[in-house]
């Protein structure tokens, strides 16, 4: 085991199946000369050179063509985007070229991509930069959506999603980038589709993914306090969802509660409780509960953007809210 950064594991991955896979290349904004914009991509030029390592353009809409274009010729591209808000230049070629194509050409051709960088809220980087998009691309049939929390989901899971034959889309988190976990050692794949328990508990299951993983388990540590045991299970994949694992927990605790820094609007809490409702409504002491930002776009200031989304303290208020009251 080794502690690395999330920033580092993410390299690693691309590294280490760069160096299996010619076929394999990466391309986006700075990538290249500039090692990444959050620095991701640090020392993979000096290694890879510049045919496999591609800076491009301020062109979403070009370079996400071409990368697509290149996944039908037989080539990996892995896609960099800035920040996951820029992929609306690109939204046609992600869903209408590559999470439709096996589709449209009966089984005949994959696209074999990951699309990914940083998604969702950082620190005050306003309205434009802050945009959560899990519900969207997780609502789109054709796409993997995988949003790892740790640095051991964030090697693993990427090295799955390179070596998936389907369009991967990797939400991961400019806050979360420099957070250190323990890796193991060697090669590793985390299985797509499988979410993990972060904490074990009793008295009710709180489900989140990315950086509400850390808002849910600082959670956790408040209800303690209270006498209340919270299990944190950590999705990981947003499509598709592990909802056996969600399932057995709620059997279990007999409440839920998701946590999600997107809007509650068709969010993934939505969907994650309307299957609960059909498939263990008998075992719920309490009607189900959505916690997530508030329908505005996240505001530029400090004060304004800590009340927009989930705080360890806010979720932790309404879970005793929820379970004192029911």
């Amino acid at each position: 085991m080794a502690n690395v950064t999330v920033r580092l594991a993410i390299r690693d991955a691309i590294a280490e199946e760069m160096r299996k896979n010619p076929d394999i290349f990466l391309i986006g904004e700075e990538v290249g000369e500039y090692e990444g914009a959050y620095k991701v991509s640090q020392g993979l030029l000096a290694e890879f050179g510049n045919k496999r390592i591609i800076d491009t353009p301020i062109t979403e809409a070009g370079f996400t063509g071409l990368a697509v274009g290149a996944a039908m010729g037989g080539l990996v591209p892995i896609v960099e985007f800035m920040t996951w808000n820029f992929a609306f230049q690109a939204i046609d070629q992600i869903i209408n070229s590559a999470a439709k194509t096996l589709y449209m050409s009966g089984g005949k051709v994959n696209i074999p991509i990951v699309f990914r960088g940083p998604n969702g809220s950082a620190l005050q980087v306003a309205a434009q930069h802050s945009h959560d998009l899990s519900s969207i691309f997780s609502n789109i049939p054709g796409l993997v959506v995988l949003s790892p929390y740790d640095s051991a989901d964030a090697k693993g899971m990427l090295k799955a999603a390179i070596n998936s034959p389907n369009p991967v889309i990797f939400l991961e988190n400019e806050i979360l980038y420099n957070e250190s976990f323990e890796v193991p050692d060697g090669d590793y794949i985390i299985p797509i589709g499988k979410a993990s328990i972060k904490k074990s508990g009793k008295d009710i299951t709180l489900v989140s993914f990315s950086r509400g993983v850390h808002t849910s388990l600082e959670a956790s540590k408040i209800l303690s306090k209270h006498n209340i045991n919270a299990e944190v299970i950590d999705l990981r994949s947003l499509r598709p969802i592990d909802f056996e694992t969600i399932i057995n927990s709620v059997k279990k605790t007999n409440n839920i509660i998701t946590v999600e820094e997107g809007w509650l609007s068709s969010g993934l809490g939505a969907e994650i409780i309307s299957r609960v409702s059909s498939e263990a409504f008998n075992y719920l002491d309490a009607p189900p509960l959505r916690i997530g930002a508030l329908d505005v776009p996240l505001p530029y200031a400090k004060n304004l953007e800590e009340q927009s989304i989930p705080t360890a303290k806010r979720v932790a208020k309404e879970c005793l809210y929820h379970l004192q009251n029911n």
